[in-house]
């Protein structure tokens, strides 16, 4: 017997549980919804980005809405996997550092289905809101224009992984904010996605940083460790 997928099956079972009772316990409101509704409209595919640490609420809020992430092949990937399948998210195994090219041809395959994408850019190990090139890729590939995701609590825990993960308390109040789409040329150069990389990294720190009272002493901390 595969006790590792024994394991994950049931870590996606009581994923799914806590998190459907948690939420209704936490007050959301969305910000600039409008920047991805309207191409839903169009029957557009979406591609959304948003740092790995912010994962967990917007499993809930977007739940149910076919998804499809792209996760990554490491067993924390199969953990993560499992609790989003059992939210009505889809997924495309792979990553940046580990079946990368497996998880962009399963991430094509879903934006040419109609699916809208999701990207965390910093995962899967990090480094903290450094953003990898995956979603521009795609995105150059697709024609699907990027949204980014920025969101923050008035009161949260921060676990100590590295991605500083954020977990609501239980009657805060969270902020959820879409940012306005970014477009991939086609013939976009190496340097050209550079430059967007450093465009939507930059967009999506500075959602953080508003957004999230406990951010500017995380960074503060980040810093004084190396």
């Amino acid at each position: 017997m595969n006790w590792e997928g024994v394991r994950a099956k049931g870590v996606g079972l009581l994923g799914w549980g806590l998190v459907g009772s948690y939420f209704p316990f936490v007050r959301c409101v969305r910000e600039g919804t409008e920047n991805y509704l309207q191409f839903r409209r169009q029957g557009k595919p979406i591609i959304f980005v948003f740092w790995h640490g912010q994962l967990l609420s917007l499993v809930h809020y977007h739940r149910n809405e076919g998804i499809v992430v792209l996760v990554s092949e490491h067993k924390d990937g199969e953990y993560i996997a499992q609790v989003i399948h059992r939210h009505g998210f889809g997924t495309a195994r792979g990553s940046s550092t580990r079946g990368g090219v497996k998880g962009l041809k399963g991430i094509l395959r879903a934006a040419k289905a109609g699916k809208d994408l999701a990207f965390t850019p910093d995962g899967p190990k990090g480094p903290r809101q450094e953003f990898k090139w995956g979603a521009l890729v795609a995105a150059q590939l697709t024609g699907a224009p990027i949204v980014p995701i920025g969101l923050g609590a008035d009161r949260a825990w921060h676990l100590k992984s590295w991605d500083r993960f954020m977990i609501p308390k239980p009657f805060s109040a969270l902020r959820i904010r879409y940012g306005s789409p970014f477009f991939v040329p086609r013939d976009a150069s190496e340097a050209d996605l550079k430059a967007i990389a450093g465009q939507v990294q930059e967009k999506l720190k500075a959602f953080t940083l508003e957004l999230d009272p406990a951010e500017a002493s995380i960074r503060e901390e980040l810093n004084a460790n190396g």
